[in-house]
């Protein structure tokens, strides 16, 4: 019994595929009332989907160089793996510049927040000049610096790769931190500071064990003073 009705659907699929092309079904074959929707998707489907992700990839790309191109959702940026070239205090202490001129305090810094920037280093740039600037190294074509695209600055001026008369150089150069303070081995200049920093493998992992000691330490005067404060309780209770 099954056999036969899978015979029978099997005789009307080739009924309905030859009534596609134009044929008449064989004599003698029952009609087919209605024919089934297919199960798969039709041959061109595959086609279609790529046709459509490759106009999508076109229309982004044109965005990107009209740029109305809108930011992706980027993975999450961990400074310190990213950047081992820097010290933490260095990484901390630029953060801090950059919270200083992100006066929108949304996490970017923009071209007006930027001009102004430029202005109180005493390196202020035209409209074009800014735009270029933040072009140079905006990898999401947002049109403003996020910290990551910050910190890339000055990498791409440890590694030579900015324009030694460019406004990012400009910015690299007069926004130096003072690395004595900074703790990057005393260097007096930041490019040589951050050299030193890339031949010291475990300099990172010595920072870090420093911050933990740090905080063993206050936790200890902080269980002492408890203690203390404890007997001094006590012997007003007493």
């Amino acid at each position: 019994m099954a056999s036969e009705e899978l015979a029978s659907k099997l005789q009307r699929r080739l009924q309905w595929e030859e009534g596609d092309r134009g044929l008449q079904p064989a004599p003698g074959a029952a009609p087919d009332p209605e024919p089934q929707p297919q199960s798969q998707p039709p041959a061109w489907a595959p086609t279609a989907r790529a046709d459509a992700e490759l106009s999508a990839q076109l229309n982004r790309r044109l965005d990107i160089n009209e740029g109305a191109a809108r930011p992706r959702r980027c993975k999450v940026f961990h400074p310190y793996s990213e950047f081992p070239e820097f010290s933490r205090r260095l990484i901390k202490d630029l953060e801090s510049m950059f919270k200083l001129y992100d006066a929108g305090r949304d996490g970017f810094i923009d071209l007006m927040e930027l001009k102004l920037m430029m202005e109180k280093l005493g390196a202020p740039q035209t409209h074009l000049g800014l735009k270029s600037m933040i072009k140079e190294v905006d990898e999401d074509f947002d049109g403003k610096l996020s910290f990551r695209e910050f910190l890339l600055i000055f990498h791409k001026a440890a590694a030579g790769e900015l324009q030694e008369d460019s406004g990012l150089m400009a910015l690299a150069k007069l926004s130096e931190i003072d690395v004595a303070l900074e703790g990057v081995k005393g260097a007096k200049d930041f490019f040589e500071a951050k050299v030193q920093a890339l031949s010291c493998a475990s300099k990172f992992e010595a920072e870090l064990k420093a911050e933990q000691d740090e905080r063993k330490r206050e936790e200890e005067k902080r269980k002492v003073r408890q203690a203390a404060f404890q007997e001094l309780k006590a012997a007003f209770s007493a």
